[in-house]
């Protein structure tokens, strides 16, 4: 059909959100280091509840919803606050963890937590829905139709799903959790100290607005 996005566009805009999606950012990082930690069944519910925050901000973008919500100036501060906080914490555990010198045995925590951890962590990051604008407009122009619209959203939203389950599937194998515990102090010290990076770049970032 002629007014359909073609494969090649398709391909690239998939291409290209992939290159964000698997850059490592505090979801990326978060997801290998519980893999590592916790194993291959918390990662992968963790994924899933980042990849669901992720089409969420999708869906925001592709209705237009996202550019308001980048336009809010206020909603947009209060969003990175909140993100900033939260992983405030996270850098919290991870670094309090890091300070015990033995390695504790990985503490049991229920499937829908994880699932809601990976949802906050995603919900909280406005950054998301900057990189799914930046994405959908390499693949569609004013006058593309619902289709179109549907078509290069869905292809990122696959996209999103592959990315965090590769990451839980890699970071869990044997030698990757073998590796993790001989190096776990420095492993979530470095941890700690992206958190602590990237939350106290959003707090500023709010506050300076």
């Amino acid at each position: 059909m002629a007014d359909m996005i073609d494969l090649t566009t398709l391909l690239t805009v998939g291409v290209a959100f992939w290159v964000v999606a698997a850059s490592p950012g505090p979801a990326n990082i978060s997801n290998a280091a519980i893999a590592m930690r916790y194993g291959r069944r918390a990662s992968l519910v963790y994924g899933l509840g980042l990849s669901v925050a992720l089409v969420f901000w999708g869906v925001l973008a592709a209705t237009g919803m996202g550019a308001v919500l980048l336009a809010s100036i206020w909603l947009l501060s209060v969003l990175k606050l909140l993100g900033g906080l939260y992983l405030l914490w996270l850098a919290w555990n991870a670094g309090r963890s890091a300070m015990r010198p033995g390695a504790s045995a990985p503490t049991e925590i229920g499937a829908g937590r994880w699932f809601w951890r990976g949802v906050i962590l995603n919900l909280s990051n406005p950054k998301s829905v900057i990189a799914w604008i930046a994405a959908l407009s390499m693949g569609l122009n004013p006058n593309d139709t619902l289709l179109s619209v549907v078509l290069t959203t869905l292809v990122c939203v696959l996209v999103a799903f592959f990315n965090n389950l590769s990451y839980s599937l890699v970071f869990s194998m044997g030698g990757m959790m073998a590796i993790y515990y001989r190096g776990r102090r420095w492993i979530e010290g470095t941890t700690a100290a992206l958190f602590a990076t990237g939350a106290f770049a959003l707090i500023r970032s709010a506050v300076s607005r």
